[in-house]
């Protein structure tokens, strides 16, 4: 498990490139039939992905002891987005077949998880937050037919983007985490322009759906103190509450986002203008 520490923003305009990408970028999010974990002091969250391709990947029954409980979410909540082949996510003995682009909340308390792959040759590629919890939530699959889907932006400013809400309140009920998949559309460039701030909230964004030759130019740092950190195909970075959250691509592209804070409402954002924008 890898950890990572809270920065200040005074800190991170001060960084370099490869400081920026130590500090805030995670470069490998899946590893064949074995999981991957990054633990962020901001806000507490955990980042990570599980691909099984040979064999069942099981959350390791040790997992538990880096946060001082008997097991990894005994405090804790799980949310799991599926973006490879169909797989299975099993939880306490009872089995979830998780499609593309179909997620897995699992509430705190549950001792026992495990991933597979339906095929070998199309393995299931499970990315995953969890966040501190404090009450026990049903485990519930969230299918395409349950999303709550958003359509915002125009071709005119390249920003064309449906924003699928897949753990939300409209669709269940989690302690603090959301969670969600925005597309954009083809010939689109920027996920969100005008950006925003949302200091009562981290947030994580995970970029996948990109060839080798496409990238995305993520902006961060405070808005008169901008930072940009090139991301490639399924690498995700750590997003502060007093960073910038937009970014633009030389490709359009796919990205999961993830929140923990203060509260859930997905408008609770400052927007700052591009004339402030420095």
């Amino acid at each position: 498990m890898q950890v990572r520490q809270s920065i200040h923003s005074d800190h991170a305009k001060r960084l370099d490139t490869h400081g920026l990408r130590s500090e805030f970028l995670i470069e490998k999010i899946f590893d064949a039939d074995t999981w991957t974990m990054t633990y962020s002091h901001i806000d507490r969250i955990v980042i990570g992905g599980v691909m099984p391709v040979s064999t069942t990947v099981a959350l390791a029954a040790d997992a538990g002891k880096a946060f001082g409980v008997s097991y990894f979410l005994e405090r804790r909540e799980l949310g799991v987005i599926n973006i490879g082949g169909p797989g299975a996510i099993t939880v306490d003995g009872h089995c979830y077949e998780v499609g593309n682009k179909e997620a897995l909340y699992v509430g705190k308390g549950a001792k026992e998880v495990v991933f597979s792959s339906t095929s070998a040759a199309q393995p299931a590629k499970f990315y995953y937050n969890s966040a501190p919890a404090h009450t026990t939530y049903p485990t519930t699959l969230v299918t395409r037919d349950r999303v709550s889907p958003q359509t915002l932006g125009s071709p005119q400013t390249s920003n064309l983007r449906t924003i699928n809400k897949y753990l939300v309140p409209d669709v269940l009920t989690t302690c603090q985490l959301t969670m969600g998949l925005t597309e954009l559309a083809e010939g689109n460039l920027w996920n969100t322009m005008p950006c925003h701030t949302h200091d009562r909230r981290m947030e994580v964004y995970f970029y996948f759906n990109m060839d080798d030759e496409t990238a995305v130019f993520h902006m961060m740092g405070q808005p008169q103190e901008t930072r940009h950190l090139l991301v490639h195909n399924e690498q995700a970075v750590i997003s502060p509450s007093w960073s910038i959250h937009t970014g633009v691509g030389t490709k359009n592209y796919t990205f999961i986002w993830g929140m923990v804070g203060e509260n859930q409402v997905f408008d609770d954002m400052d927007h700052v203008k591009v004339s402030d924008i420095r």
